[in-house]
C-alpha cells in the first residue's frame, strides 16, 4: 500500500505504556481505530506522575517526574495542553546543588544564588567548577560534528577533554542527574552526543535567550486524567 493512501480499515492497534507519549497515541488513535493499552503499574502516566505532599494543614501536589515544559522545545505537547483545556503558568528550569551534607551548596539562578553559601567565594575548587562550566557551554555545541562524539560516553568525553572534577562531580553531573532522575555516576555512561545535544536544542547552554518554562498547574495529574 502506498504510504499516501490512508487505512480505511478499523485495526487492531497495541499501545505499550501510558507516558504522555502512549496516552496521547491511544487518545488520537482511538477515534478510528480499536486500542489495547498496556501498563505494568498500578497507575497510568508514567512519568507524567503527582503526589500531594503534607504542608501542615493540607497537602501540596509535587510532580515526581515530568515538571516543566517550554513551547519552543515541545509544540505538540503545547497544542496539546490548549486543546485539552490544561491549565499551565509560568516557570522556571532553575538548579541548586547541596553535596556532601552542606560542604558545598549554590544555586544557578544568578550571582547572588552561586554565592548564596558566602564560604563559596574562598574556594578555589568553586571557581574553577565555574570556570570549566563557561568553557562546556562555549566549546560543547561544536563538537556535535565531532564523529568520534556519537560513539563515546559522557564520562569519557569530558576525561578527553580535561574537564575538572570540581566541574564534573559539583555540577555536570548532579544536574544532568536530576534531569534524568538517575544517579551521577550513572550519567557517566549517558552518551555525550545526545547530552550535549538536549542542553543545546533546551537553551541550557547559553546564560541568555533561554526559553520561558511552564509548568501545569496542580501538576502532571490534571492532563493525565
Amino acid at each position: 500500500m502506498p504510504a499516501t493512501q490512508p487505512v480505511r480499515q478499523r485495526l487492531n492497534i497495541a499501545v505499550i505504556g501510558t507516558g504522555i507519549a502512549g496516552m496521547s497515541a491511544a487518545w488520537l488513535l482511538d477515534r478510528r481505530h480499536r486500542i489495547t493499552v498496556y501498563e505494568r503499574n498500578q497507575r497510568i502516566g508514567g512519568h507524567s506522575n503527582t503526589v500531594d505532599a503534607p504542608t501542615g494543614p493540607g497537602v501540596e501536589p509535587v510532580d515526581t517526574g515530568f515538571i516543566v515544559y517550554n513551547e519552543r522545545n515541545y509544540p505538540n505537547l503545547t497544542a496539546l495542553f490548549r486543546y485539552l483545556g490544561v491549565p499551565t503558568r509560568d516557570s522556571e528550569m532553575s538548579f541548586a546543588a547541596s553535596l556532601d551534607g552542606g560542604r558545598l551548596e549554590y544555586a544557578g539562578t544568578d550571582l547572588n544564588g552561586l554565592l548564596g553559601q558566602r564560604s563559596n567565594m574562598l574556594r578555589p575548587r568553586f571557581w574553577l567548577m565555574v570556570r570549566d562550566l563557561l568553557r562546556f557551554y562555549r566549546e560543547a555545541p561544536a563538537l556535535l560534528d565531532d564523529p568520534e562524539l556519537s560513539t563515546i560516553s559522557l564520562g569519557d568525553y569530558l576525561k578527553r577533554e580535561n574537564y575538572r572534577q570540581s566541574f564534573i562531580e559539583d555540577h555536570l553531573l548532579p544536574m544532568g542527574a536530576a534531569i534524568w532522575s538517575t544517579t551521577a555516576p550513572e550519567m557517566k555512561a549517558y552518551p555525550a552526543a545526545s547530552f550535549i545535544r538536549f542542553f543545546k536544542s533546551h537553551g541550557l547552554l547559553t546564560l541568555t535567550d533561554r526559553p520561558q518554562w511552564r509548568t501545569v498547574e496542580g501538576g502532571s495529574r490534571a492532563y493525565v486524567e
